[in-house]
């Protein structure tokens, strides 16, 4: 996939690819920090059908819900024998409200936690005295039986 990045001079940065239909999809990331989800016609790139501004969290999660899946699906794709879960914490999990060390998935599965997603925002790379929430999404990397084992543990403790 071919990605243009356009300056735009007292703006930002345009950075958006063709679709399937010949339209274009992007981002622009203006100076102030602000960022814009835009859509292009076909026939003109540089006109847009449609701009939605996005806050920093909204484009924050729009990556997430964007993002995550294909990392994963990736990763599953390209390094043999690796697999990839996201593992939920459930309410009534033993671990809602305790650290992600208390759970030593790592030493117990050889399953490493890559991310915690809480809410539409990624926590990438969690330390063990990251505490954990019903509702978080682990983003977790291992073999098939460590995940197997890492999502029981989740549940039971």
């Amino acid at each position: 996939m071919n990605v243009e990045v356009t300056p735009l001079p007292g703006i930002g940065v345009r950075k958006d690819f063709a679709l399937r239909n010949g339209r274009r999809i992007g981002v622009v990331t203006h100076r102030d920090g602000r960022t814009d989800l835009i859509v292009s016609k076909s026939d003109d790139p540089d006109a847009c059908l449609a701009e939605l501004p996005l806050t920093a969290d909204e484009a924050s999660a729009l990556a997430n819900l964007l993002g995550a899946p294909q990392l994963v699906a990736r990763l599953d794709e390209e390094l043999p024998g690796v697999r990839t879960k996201q593992l939920p914490v459930l309410e009534g999990s033993p671990y809602d409200g305790r650290t992600l060390g208390d759970t030593a998935l790592r030493t117990r599965t050889s399953v490493s936690v890559v991310a915690v997603m809480r809410a539409g925002h990624a926590h990438p790379s969690p330390t063990p005295d990251f505490t954990l929430t019903a509702g978080d999404l682990l983003v977790t990397v291992g073999t098939s039986e460590g995940l197997d084992n890492a999502v029981k543990i989740l549940k039971n403790g």
